[in-house]
Parts: C-alpha cells; structure tokens; sequence
C-alpha cells in the first residue's frame, strides 16, 4: 500500500504550525500574566492579535495565488 508523502508533508507542517501558535498563546500569554499580571497579558494578546491580521493576509494572499497557478496548469 503506497503511503503518499506529499500528503504526510503538508499535514506535518500545518500541525508544526498549528501547535506554535497554541503553545505561543497559552504558554506565552499565561507566563506573562504570572509574572507581570492581567493588564500586561492583555496587551501581549493585543499585539499578538495585532501582527497576526498583516500575516494572515499574506498567508491567505498566498493561497489564493496558489490556486490560481495550480488551476491553469
């Protein structure tokens, strides 16, 4: 049975990925919280929500171009 390694590539990097960002919101937010207390940790995760917008619409730019490539070939 033939195991499709592009497949196995794309779901390993989308679960790296994933899991940075889980960790980078609890694990980060939660340590600042600790040690400089709620009004600190709210402001990481204003910032956090802040430099996440400009990514994801290069991310989803990205994509977009992806699917117009992959469809006129």
């Amino acid at each position: 049975m033939p195991v499709d390694l592009r497949k196995y590539q794309t779901q390993t990097k989308f679960r790296l990925i994933l899991w940075f960002f889980i960790l980078l919101f609890t694990l980060g937010l939660g340590l600042i919280w600790l040690i400089y207390g709620r009004q600190a940790a709210l402001l990481g995760l204003l910032c956090l929500l802040g430099t996440a917008i400009p990514i994801g619409l290069i991310v989803m730019a990205l994509f977009g171009l992806d699917l117009i490539v992959k469809k006129k070939q």
